[in-house]
């Protein structure tokens, strides 16, 4: 049986900012958001108080808070700070799995310490962390990549809360099923149709059911509710995209007909996506226009892309910024990256408006 420990700093980046900026520390701040078009990067939990999020219009939180400071990105600042998180990290194991530049997995079942506890090691590690930093970070203890991420969410900030394999079972039937890794907004609606609003009401349906009606996503939440995620914690992960494109024999001037288009499309790249055993969290837009001018909007999502109704629903966003269509239309394409989370997340965050 394994231990993973899932580490996530707190508020990451505006975190740095309150260390760097004493003057701002206790206040709502964000990162990120300012001028006309701005969005916010991050907020730190004094202004998450007032509905301040990431993604959200720099206006929009203004009016939500009016007393809000805002912070211009630095990450130059952030990528230093994720190094010697890593660091720290590697003191303890090498099978370190960096999901982005504030968090990651890492497998403790073997380390470098010679402790058996894989608590003690991320009590450890947080305190290595705040020690020389000045940051704090959140730990989730578990035997499986699932639980110990869903763990890290359940004491924040500066938490550590721990799921055994005897809890592991009664905690995933009480979970609300929006908070199961692939279920996004859309999805979540879709589970509740079928009467599915907690972990325990997944046992109710079989595999194939699960498969039939919600793809992968419903494969594998038939075993994590069941307690079992046999993903391994990958040092090596490596940066990848996915895209599919088509070129019209006749140039399109028809928004539904292009949506058909778009829409095959769409349903092939999740396809490919699942075939290649990946995902990522960032979706994009190409569009070629018969003058041959060529644009691309994208959309970047907290968690990876899993479903075939999150790929739907954020197409239809991407694909809506063009229409009523102006121009024949000769290419679409569509591409899926992100597979780690860090600056591309949050240079896509421009084009986010809420």
């Amino acid at each position: 049986m394994r231990k993973i420990i899932h580490l996530d700093m707190d508020a990451f980046y505006a975190s740095v900012e309150q260390r760097d900026h004493p003057e701002w520390r206790g206040k709502p701040l964000a990162v990120g958001g300012s001028g006309e078009r701005g969005v916010i990067a991050a907020a730190s939990y004094e202004a998450r108080k007032f509905g301040v999020r990431s993604a959200m219009s720099g206006r929009k939180a203004l009016e939500l808070c009016p007393e809000l400071i805002f912070a211009p990105l630095r990450f130059k600042a952030y990528k230093e700070v994720s190094s010697k998180v890593n660091t720290i990290f590697s003191r303890y194991t090498n099978l370190i799995e960096p999901l982005a530049l504030d968090e990651a997995y890492l497998d403790v079942t073997e380390n470098f310490v010679g402790l058996e506890s894989a608590t003690f090691i991320a009590q450890s590690i947080k305190n290595d962390i705040y020690e020389e930093t000045g940051l704090t970070a959140s730990a989730g203890v578990s035997y499986n990549k699932f639980l110990a991420k869903l763990a890290s969410d359940e004491d924040k900030p500066n938490g550590l809360f721990v799921i055994e394999p005897k809890d592991a079972l009664q905690y995933l039937e009480q979970l609300p099923i929006g908070k199961f890794y692939g279920v996004g907004s859309a999805t979540e609606k879709k589970f509740k149709e079928f009467g599915i609003f907690k972990g325990k009401d997944l046992l109710y349906h079989s595999q194939a059911d699960l498969l039939h009606y919600f793809g992968k996503s419903g494969g594998f939440l038939y075993n994590v509710i069941r307690g079992e995620d046999n993903r391994p914690v990958l040092s090596n992960r490596e940066r990848k995209s996915l895209g599919v494109e088509t070129t019209f024999q006749n140039n399109i001037a028809n928004d539904d007909l292009l949506w058909f288009e778009a829409r095959k499309l769409l349903e092939n790249l999740q396809t490919k996506c699942e075939n290649a055993n990946t995902s990522g969290r960032t979706l994009t837009f190409k569009i070629r226009f018969s003058d041959f001018s060529t644009h691309t909007k994208s959309r970047t999502e907290r968690e990876d892309i899993l479903n075939l109704d999150d790929f739907l629903d954020l197409g239809v966003q991407l694909y809506s910024e063009f229409i009523p269509l102006e121009k024949e239309v000769r290419l679409i394409g569509f591409s899926i990256s992100g597979f780690d989370k860090d600056q591309e997340e949050f240079q896509q965050l421009s084009l986010r408006l809420d």
